[in-house]
């Protein structure tokens, strides 16, 4: 049983582009109706029916930020948050590489300040921390939150945005480094985000920011990263008009293969001494290339998406009626993208394991496919195992190594149905 939104009326106007304020005439892909992707369901809750809601990624055809409507606020997503960084030890690694990178590259010392905005657990300004580095973490959700405060990392409980940056800057705690992972696209009001960087940095402090990078998701037919609290999809081109028109500049980028191929971009103000690199131009010439600074690089997304699913169903009733069982590996929220668009529920997929506690004996949200601990596996030993989060399929597979004692194969869906012992 699931309760919908229901449909908007034909002459309620179109949407406007978060960035410029166009509206927003052109279409990536509409995925349909979808809950929340990170709104687990406790089994006290298993008999309240999830709220479904457009999930529809559009193309500004003026700045060309590629983007998903705001259906519900940032407090009501974020402010009790179930996704723990601290739990991929890939993400781990890749964390500490940065923040070794960091500390080498712009000298940092205990004299240095370093600010992470949405710290999350703590993952990575620990690694500053160790190093004798003072650091703080600004945070929305209290309860992860509070496992960075235990950890030793000091840590504002607050979204971050102008307002945020003002206050924490007249505390007189401005950044040497700024470092924001991948909340970039999770901040609806795009403009106030950008704005509050240059009132924290120092005159020459550098800002780093990671996201997915849009042109991977186009060309590879990652459309399971597309969820209702990822409001938008970003290349270095969009980035580069946002931050400009904030008084940044971008003077590096580097490509990085976090989930699934990500920039790393390098900002500065705008007077700053930083260099500019040859990096940047060579980014850009790149999605030239691809035609993402015109409406043509993203026509045709949509029949690709379609295909995914197509490949995905068949695979599994295909198993199914062989007597296999599927079961899922990762309550990811690109997995639960994946899952109700496929139209796939406990019929398809037995379970879904997951590493993390706070996700483990609860239903994903639309497909209510119940989610426990890694043992099930064992337990169960499922012919197939969907890996949901692709983009750590090598870690998984080692983690899961023992399942090939009883001939297990591994499953990932995007861009197209791979199966490996």
């Amino acid at each position: 049983m699931v309760l919908s939104m229901p449909s908007a009326p034909r002459s309620q106007s179109l949407p406007v582009c978060l960035s410029c304020g166009t509206p927003l005439e052109h279409t990536l892909v509409d995925l349909g109706l979808s809950p929340l992707a990170n709104s687990y369901v406790p089994p006290e809750k298993a008999s309240i029916p999830d709220v479904f809601y457009p999930l529809h990624a559009r193309v500004c055809q003026n700045c060309l930020l590629v983007q998903v409507g705001r259906v519900v606020s940032s407090e009501d997503i974020f402010t009790d948050y179930l996704y723990f960084s601290s739990y991929s030890e890939t993400w781990l690694a890749h964390c500490r590489h940065y923040a070794e990178m960091a500390i080498a590259r712009f000298a940092l010392n205990g004299s240095s300040t370093v600010v992470e905005i949405a710290s999350n657990d703590g993952y990575l300004l620990q690694n500053f921390a160790k190093a004798g580095i003072p650091v703080l973490g600004i945070e929305p959700a209290r309860n992860v939150a509070k496992t960075a405060i235990e950890k030793g990392v000091p840590t504002e409980i607050a979204f971050f945005g102008k307002d945020t940056a003002r206050r924490i800057a007249a505390s007189g705690r401005h950044a040497d480094l700024l470092a924001a992972k991948n909340v970039l696209a999770h901040v609806p009001d795009i403009n106030d985000f950008v704005a509050g960087i240059p009132e924290l940095l120092k005159p020459e402090g550098v800002f780093t920011v990671e996201f997915p990078h849009l042109l991977n998701l186009i060309q590879y037919v990652q459309f399971d990263t597309i969820y209702h609290e990822h409001f938008t999809y970003l290349s270095l081109l969009t980035v580069a008009g946002i931050f400009a028109r904030h008084g940044l500049r971008i003077f590096d980028v580097e490509e990085v293969e976090t989930h699934g191929g990500s920039l790393r971009v390098f900002a500065c103000h705008k007077k700053a001494s930083h260099p500019t690199t040859e990096n940047v131009e060579r980014v850009v010439s790149i999605e030239s290339a691809a035609k993402l600074d015109s409406l043509e690089g993203y026509e045709g997304f949509g029949s690709k998406v379609e295909g995914v699913r197509t490949q995905l169903v068949s695979f599994i009733a295909q198993a199914r009626s062989s007597g296999g069982v599927v079961a899922g590996y990762g309550a990811a929220a690109k997995g639960n993208t994946l899952l109700n668009y496929c139209g796939l529920g406990q019929n398809e997929l037995a379970f879904v394991c997951d590493r993390n506690p706070s996700k483990q004996n609860t239903l994903l949200p639309g497909s209510r496919i119940p989610v426990f601990s890694p043992e099930q596996i064992m337990m169960e030993k499922p012919n197939y195992i969907l890996i949901l989060p692709w983009n750590i399929k090598d870690e998984i597979v080692d983690q899961l190594s023992f399942a090939r004692q009883w001939g297990a194969k591994f499953v990932t869906a995007i861009p197209r149905i791979q199966i490996s012992d």
